[in-house]
C-alpha cells in the first residue's frame, strides 16, 4: 500500500453565517483534499468562497461535499427524498461550489456526499443513483468519493465515473465494513494515538479493525480526517507526521 500513496481529506467550511466549526486554515496545511460544504447541510457562499481561495493557495484540490437540504440537522438526518429532487439538488450544489472554486482560480475535482446521504447511499439503490445522475448531469466525469463497497460506488463506476473509495481515521466501523452510527459511544476514535495507529496500518497494511476486532481489508485511496472532532487538528498533523515517517507518499487521489 505504501508505495501507492494515499490522499488526506477533510470536511471543511462547515461553519455558517457568524457560526464558525472546525479550524480551516489549520487543517488545509495538513491535508490534500477539501471536501467543501455546499450549503446544504452548512457553509455559506462566503465560507465556500473563502475556503475554495485558502485551498487554491496551498494546491488543496476542491471537493464538493453534497448533503440533503437538512441546515438544522447538519444533514445527519434521513431523508426520503425524491430522486429527482436529490439528483437536482446534487447538481445544485457542484455548481454553487465550482463558481466559488473558479472564483479562487481553481475547480471543484469531485464529489462526496456528506452525512445520512453517505450512510444512505452504501446501501440505498435509488439514492445512490439520484446522486451519480446529479454528478453525470454536472457534466467533466468528476470522480465520486464514497464507502468500499458501497452502491454508490457501483453507481458511479458503472456510469463510467471513477470510484474512488476511502477509509476514516477517526470512525467506527462495524465489522460489516460500514460506519457505526454517530449516537453509539463507539462511533469515534478520540485519542491521537490511535487515530494514527488506524491511518499508518490502512495505508501501508491495507487494513482497519472493526470495533469487535475484525480486521477489514480494504483498497482505500483517500483517509477522511474529520475536522469537527475534539483534537481534530493534533490528530490531523500527528498523522500526516507519522505517514511521512513511515515514507508513505501522501498526494490527492485526483493528480
Amino acid at each position: 500500500m505504501s508505495t501507492t500513496g494515499i490522499d488526506l481529506n477533510s470536511d471543511l467550511g462547515e461553519g455558517f453565517g457568524v457560526w464558525v466549526l472546525g479550524d480551516d486554515d489549520a487543517l488545509l496545511d495538513v491535508v490534500t483534499s477539501a471536501n467543501v460544504a455546499c450549503g446544504f447541510h452548512a457553509g455559506d457562499p462566503s465560507t465556500m468562497r473563502r475556503v475554495c481561495a485558502a485551498a487554491a493557495s496551498r494546491g488543496v484540490v476542491v471537493g464538493a461535499q453534497v448533503s440533503y437540504r437538512d441546515l438544522a440537522g447538519f444533514g445527519r438526518r434521513f431523508v426520503d427524498a425524491d430522486p429527482g429532487e436529490l439528483a437536482d439538488e446534487v447538481l445544485y450544489q457542484i455548481g454553487a461550489l465550482e463558481a466559488c472554486a473558479r472564483a479562487a482560480g481553481t475547480r471543484v475535482g469531485y464529489v462526496k456526499p456528506h452525512g445520512a446521504l453517505y450512510n444512505a447511499v452504501v446501501h440505498h439503490e435509488a439514492q445512490a443513483r439520484a446522486v451519480v445522475a446529479g454528478v453525470l448531469a454536472f457534466g467533466g466525469g468528476l470522480p465520486v468519493l464514497g464507502l468500499p463497497g458501497s452502491l454508490l460506488l457501483a453507481e458511479a463506476e458503472r456510469a463510467g465515473l471513477r470510484p474512488v473509495a476511502e477509509a476514516f481515521a477517526d470512525r467506527g466501523y462495524t465489522p460489516e465494513g460500514t460506519l457505526v452510527p454517530r449516537g453509539r459511544p463507539d462511533a469515534l476514535l478520540t485519542s491521537t494515538g490511535a487515530v494514527v495507529e488506524r491511518a499508518v496500518r490502512l495505508a501501508t497494511a491495507g487494513e482497519l479493525v472493526a470495533v469487535d476486532g475484525t480486521v477489514l481489508r480494504t483498497s482505500a485511496e483517500s483517509l477522511c480526517l474529520h475536522g469537527d472532532t475534539p483534537g481534530a487538528v493534533a490528530h490531523a498533523r500527528a498523522v500526516r507526521a507519522a505517514l511521512t515517517s513511515a515514507e508513505v507518499p501522501i498526494a490527492p487521489f485526483t493528480a
